[in-house]
């Protein structure tokens, strides 16, 4: 048998098929015009101009008003407004003890709420997450992350106060904003243990270390930074608490300075409250420099946090 000649080009007939035929239009078919994107772009357009508009406007009103009270107080913050007590005589008084006192209940906060929160955190995401405890302990957070300050100022008023017999005090303050806060400390502690990889876990695990070493030496220092942040959030919020304190008894007028967890105490929140009431504007000043100073307070308090937050980042 001979072989198959090569296929050549010459050999390649090429079939071109005849174009479709169009069917024609139909009689009742309109002409549809395709539409332009000018509508989506001008609804885009004008969502945007919401969105400025609602982080700007609330800016504006806040800064306006920040400049009124800086305004207002910048003039009567002096030495004797920070060394001198409370006083009849408006250009006399002071917030020596509404300092000293808040001072007290931070330092108290935050030693009372952020071992017991971040333990919490770490129990309920590194060891019962899956017990029942642990879902009836997160379903009571997100309940109490809700409920008004006023109702945490009558629990600590009922349990501190009158069921404890602590009085009226410094502890009795510091323990009901420490209730207050607690849920903030916990739900940003357990994000922020939610951060580590698990694969650090699994190396310690690995490794022959125990979970509470795991938790000690691996977990706990990659989450620092978050704790941290969720402790200035917690601090930011207690440190402008009044209507807690009003409930629990926080003195209105007092000339002496707390000296123990035990003294009667009054706070800064407190005092602007009291001078704010009083029907004469040389309290008004009084207050819009106490409000100056409260917002100095919280600003350096914050700035500390955030120094102590981006070292231990660095550490890291």
């Amino acid at each position: 048998m001979e072989p198959a000649a090569p296929i050549t080009q010459r050999h390649i007939v090429r079939i071109s098929h005849p174009p479709l035929p169009s069917s024609p239009p139909s009689a009742g078919a309109a002409h549809v015009p395709i539409t332009s994107k000018r509508p989506g772009k001008l609804a885009e357009t004008v969502f945007r101009a919401a969105c400025a508009t609602a982080v700007f406007v609330p800016l504006l009103v806040l800064a306006w008003l920040i400049g009124d009270v800086v305004a207002t107080g910048l003039g009567r913050i002096d030495w004797s407004f920070f060394s001198n007590t409370d006083s009849m005589r408006p250009g006399r008084a002071g917030i020596l003890p509404p300092l000293v006192g808040t001072l007290w209940l931070m330092i108290l906060t935050s030693v009372i709420s952020l071992p017991l929160g971040v333990g919490a955190a770490v129990y309920l995401e590194e060891y019962g997450k899956r017990s029942r405890i642990a879902g009836v302990i997160e379903v009571a957070i997100a309940n109490l992350a809700g409920v008004p300050s006023v109702i945490y100022g009558l629990l600590g008023l009922a349990l501190f106060v009158r069921a404890f017999g602590l009085g009226e005090v410094v502890i009795a303050g510091a323990l009901t904003l420490s209730l207050l806060v607690l849920p903030v400390v916990i739900v940003s502690a357990r994000e922020a243990l939610r951060t580590v990889p698990d694969s650090l876990r699994e190396a310690a695990l690995g490794l022959g270390a125990t979970r509470w070493q795991m938790v000690r030496k691996v977990v706990l220092p990659q989450a620092l930074p978050g704790i941290l942040t969720g402790a200035i959030l917690a601090t930011s919020r207690a440190i402008g608490e009044t209507a807690p304190l009003v409930v629990v008894g926080a003195a209105t007028f007092m000339t002496g300075i707390p000296d123990g967890i035990d003294s009667d105490f009054t706070a800064l929140p407190m005092q602007v409250y009291v001078w704010t009431a009083n029907a004469k504007h040389e309290y008004m000043v009084n207050a819009a420099a106490a409000i100056i100073v409260l917002m100095t307070t919280l600003l350096i308090l914050n700035s500390a946090a955030i120094m102590l937050r981006n070292r231990y980042q660095r550490r890291i």
